[in-house]
């Protein structure tokens, strides 16, 4: 089923983009087991499969994320709660729902591109 066009972007690939409060980069996207619910995050907060949320090496806790799927287009904007994934393959681990929101259930992962938001693209945190 292809997304609206409300819920898809621009799928272009980007180098990696640092910057004071942007950054940009490009790799896979694998997404957390369901039997990890309640375990604490790097954060100290319990993994709520149903929250937006993703595990990132480097991004900040509290950072907002936009995930794209670079073959469709479809993305999902996460809250940054843990650390890892610790494989150098993959750029990003994220929750259930954010993972089906992005139709990665059953393929496991893919490529992606990650986009952190500034601040003001942010909108309000839970």
């Amino acid at each position: 089923m292809t997304p609206p066009r409300s819920a898809r972007a621009a799928p272009g690939r980007c180098a990696v983009v640092h910057g004071p409060r942007r950054q940009c980069e490009d790799g896979t996207a694998s997404w957390y087991a369901d039997a990890l619910s309640g375990h604490r995050t790097a954060s100290g907060e319990p993994y709520d499969p149903s929250a937006l949320t993703a595990a990132h090496r480097r991004l900040p806790f509290g950072a907002m994320a936009r995930v794209v799927r670079v073959d469709d287009g479809r993305f999902v904007t996460v809250r940054i709660n843990d650390r890892g994934p610790y494989g150098r393959t993959h750029g990003i681990d994220l929750s259930h729902t954010a993972a089906a929101t992005l139709g990665i259930l059953e393929r496991g992962v893919v490529p992606v591109r990650i986009d952190r938001l500034d601040a003001d693209e942010d909108g309000p945190r839970p």
